[in-house]
């Protein structure tokens, strides 16, 4: 077995979702969640098959996100995973109706922040172990960062 380190980009303003799932019809189940989830939200998502033709399929309603999704998911090549790219909305706003799709096992991370997907690659193929979202903490917040924590969820409309 083999560990990888596969870094995924995230275009300023976005947001991107990894996980796992079972089933061909991921793609367009999770089609039909984003798109009840807002108008305004943009999407594209993508399903790494993990038998029979062993596709990325992939859905969506903007061409760039559908594009940014498929090659991320082929750049992992890891069997019923998907990746999911945002804009114009967060994570917050769709995780809890993408975790009760039939389909999805779990979400393995929601993040804008850098990315880096740990990979096992085994003679079967490959799988995701886990993710390096973001950076290391620097400190513990103290008052002024928890004035401006709060004050930030308020900007992005989060609290009252």
């Amino acid at each position: 077995m083999e560990l990888k380190s596969i870094r995924v980009d995230i275009p300023e303003g976005l947001n991107i979702v990894i996980g796992q799932s079972h089933f061909v019809k991921t793609a367009e189940d999770m089609y039909e969640i984003l798109i009840g989830s807002s108008p305004h939200l943009k999407f594209g998502i993508a399903f790494s098959e993990a038998s029979g033709p062993c596709l990325v399929r992939f859905e969506g309603n903007d061409e760039e996100m559908m594009k940014l999704a498929s090659e991320t998911s082929f750049s992992l090549s890891c069997g019923h995973t998907f990746v999911i790219f945002l804009k114009d909305g967060f994570p917050i706003n769709v995780l809890n109706a993408i975790k009760t799709c039939q389909e999805v096992c779990h979400v393995i991370c929601a993040t804008a922040n850098q990315l880096e997907v740990i990979i096992a690659e085994t003679e079967q193929g490959r799988g995701i172990v886990g993710v390096v979202d973001g950076s290391k903490p620097k400190g513990i917040e103290g008052d002024a960062d928890k004035k401006a924590r709060r004050e930030l969820l308020r900007k992005f409309g989060y609290k009252l």
